[in-house]
């Protein structure tokens, strides 16, 4: 065991972490899920591109690994050759652990022999499983099986694998932040609006649990958002559908209320509308002040 005045590597603390790649195969969305404890790991590990790619750069960490990834991918080269590249140029491969997965589906993983054990990791078909610092291989092995026999949208079936990794142990410390990134298939003219889903957990005693309200509370939002899209083109019966959903998912929720309520208001539904504001009324007094400015053009909300 090193002692402080006998230091075997580099004292920058390593990010023990168990994270997943993967690609949607119906969609082509890519996305990935870490949990670690470490704190803040959504603003260190998960790195991605709509139509590109996704990185997930972890153990000792090298955050550069992301944009350098990213950027090779962008280019043409495939995960592969990519992570081939990265890790022969780091003269500190061997303390570091990633993968990438890029826009068509091609896997790359690697483990530095430096990493923290049990570090390893499985790569499946459209999707890698990867920890270090971890309680044993059961982690990434469990996270891949979870992954491959769960049925959803993208998030979900990682959520899926984050919760079997963590039943098998974890990280061996313990558990600390979270992350959930996916982005799209294909790249589009704005680059925000290729960022599907980004949500973390930063310090919290239970992070998946949480990350797991949090991407509730994300569908809940894009169907509020889904709402106003339709209710701003006329399509009524669509915006009442995705209104449903939206409160469905968060029913106290006054934001979500007001914005649902005012796009249903706008389409000509009152009835309806007016129980949504009711329940954003009844947060504060706010609400029905920020009701005067909008009632004749709903437009957008404001962040």
């Amino acid at each position: 065991m090193p002692t402080p005045s006998e230091p075997s590597r580099d004292l920058f603390p390593p990010v023990a972490t168990y994270s997943l790649v993967a690609r949607c195969p119906d969609s082509g969305s890519l996305g990935i899920a870490v949990q670690s404890h470490y704190f803040s790991v959504g603003a260190t590990v998960p790195w991605g591109l709509a139509g590109v790619g996704v990185v997930a750069t972890q153990a000792l960490v090298d955050p550069a690994y992301g944009p350098k990834g990213l950027g090779r991918m962008e280019r043409g080269e495939g995960a592969a050759d990519a992570l081939a590249a990265i890790v022969g140029d780091d003269p500190g491969a061997a303390v570091r652990q990633v993968a990438l997965i890029d826009a068509a589906g091609g896997v790359a993983q690697h483990s530095g022999d430096g990493c923290i054990p049990e570090a390893g990791g499985v790569i499946g078909d459209g999707f890698a499983s990867q920890g270090n610092m971890l309680a044993s291989d059961a982690v990434w092995n469990a996270m891949a099986d979870a992954y491959a026999s769960s049925r959803g949208p993208l998030a979900e079936r990682m959520m899926d694998a984050l919760d079997a990794g963590e039943a098998r142990g974890g990280d061996m410390r313990g558990k600390q932040s979270a992350a959930l990134l996916v982005v799209a298939g294909e790249r589009g003219g704005d680059p925000s609006a290729g960022r599907l889903l980004d949500v973390r957990v930063d310090d919290h005693t239970e992070p998946l649990i949480e990350l797991r309200r949090l991407l509730v509370r994300a569908r809940a939002y894009d169907a509020m958002r889904a709402t106003m899209a339709a209710a701003g083109t006329g399509r009524v019966e669509e915006a009442r559908t995705h209104a449903e959903e939206a409160t469905r998912l968060a029913p106290d929720q006054p934001e979500i209320a007001f914005w649902t309520g005012i796009a249903l208001l706008g389409a000509g539904d009152r009835a309806r509308a007016e129980r949504l504001l009711g329940v954003a009324y009844a947060a504060g007094p706010g609400w029905r002040r920020l009701a005067e400015y909008v009632m004749t053009d709903p437009g957008e909300p404001d962040a």
